[in-house]
């Protein structure tokens, strides 16, 4: 038994003939009457008697079409509800690094939402390996991972089977650090000149199939001896302003933020290694156009930081 069945005995019900009812319903007369049968056989009872004048409801019938009608006008509540719900609710969740490009995208975003409407809005910034639990546990839609491009292969060998995925961007990273420090005005800056600083790093990033000890040798990989191993983003400009020999590798910022936190962002003359921001979300997941918007609000600050992907 299920609710069309339902439907079809309050349609005959309402009709008094299978014939008018399958007219009704946009089906045919034999199916209707084998459907009929099937739900009688189901329940154990007769639910229609055949006479001349049409189909009439047995006693136990008639109660039966009044429970149908009871179960179907509480469905209709229902669906009337959360589809209301639905139409009234910005829902958007996404986990990404700790990357200020990114949040100036969110928060952008999230600037230009529909204010009279509800909001259910999920924003958690954490490392790629989190991400990427997050996304496939359905916990948040859509994810961003970072990763060093030349450990892509862990992380697409990782993912593949689990997630869809599309580059958003490749960079390499520059040095952030407070307008205060002595290196903001040098004409270049060298891996030298960085010694004797104080290298602001988020200690939690991790790589697929790296052990702790392979992870933690390709976190220091430039052999700075003075480390500041944070897990959220916000302190990393604190640090910078008060201890003015810190600095921090990140994706390139807005100038509105770098004029906002009193920082500045230089190249080294030395490369660093190419980075990659992916974007992920869960296979058979459709996006919607308010995760387009986001998409399209991240594009932008991208493309006005001057690097297409």
């Amino acid at each position: 038994m299920n609710t069309m069945h339902l439907q079809y005995i309050v349609e005959i019900a309402k009709a008094g003939s299978i014939s008018l009812a399958a007219e009704r319903l946009y089906m045919n007369q034999p199916n209707l009457s084998k459907a009929v049968k099937e739900l009688e056989s189901s329940v154990g009872i007769t639910i229609f008697k055949r006479t001349s004048r049409g189909m009439v409801p047995t006693p136990k019938g008639e109660e039966f079409i009044g429970y149908a009608k009871s179960i179907l006008a509480q469905i209709d509540k229902m669906e009337s509800i959360y589809k209301t719900e639905k139409a009234n609710k910005i829902a958007f969740s996404l986990s990404a690094p700790r990357a200020s490009y990114i949040s100036h995208a969110f928060t952008l975003f999230v600037s230009k939402l529909d204010a009279d409407k509800d909001l259910e809005i999920n924003f958690k910034e954490t490392n790629s390996m989190k991400t990427i639990k997050n996304v496939t546990e359905e916990e948040y839609n859509l994810g961003i991972i970072r990763y060093q491009k030349n450990h892509e292969s862990y992380f697409l060998n990782f993912i593949k089977d689990k997630l869809e995925f599309e580059t958003i961007w490749e960079f390499e990273p520059c040095l952030l650090m407070s307008k205060n420090n002595h290196l903001a005005l040098a004409d270049t800056i060298t891996p030298a000149d960085l010694h004797d600083g104080v290298e602001i790093v988020h200690g939690d990033l991790a790589v697929p199939y790296l052990s702790t000890t392979e992870a933690a040798m390709n976190q220091n990989k430039r052999g700075q001896r003075r480390q500041i191993s944070i897990y959220e983003r916000g302190s990393q400009f604190d640090l910078l302003n008060q201890n003015h020999k810190s600095y921090i590798w990140v994706s390139p910022l807005p100038q509105e933020q770098l004029d906002r936190y009193g920082v500045v962002q230089r190249k080294c003359s030395t490369p660093s290694p190419v980075y990659k921001d992916l974007l992920v979300y869960r296979k058979g997941y459709a996006r919607t156009d308010v995760d387009e918007r986001f998409l399209a609000e991240l594009s932008g600050i991208r493309d006005d930081l001057g690097l297409l992907p």
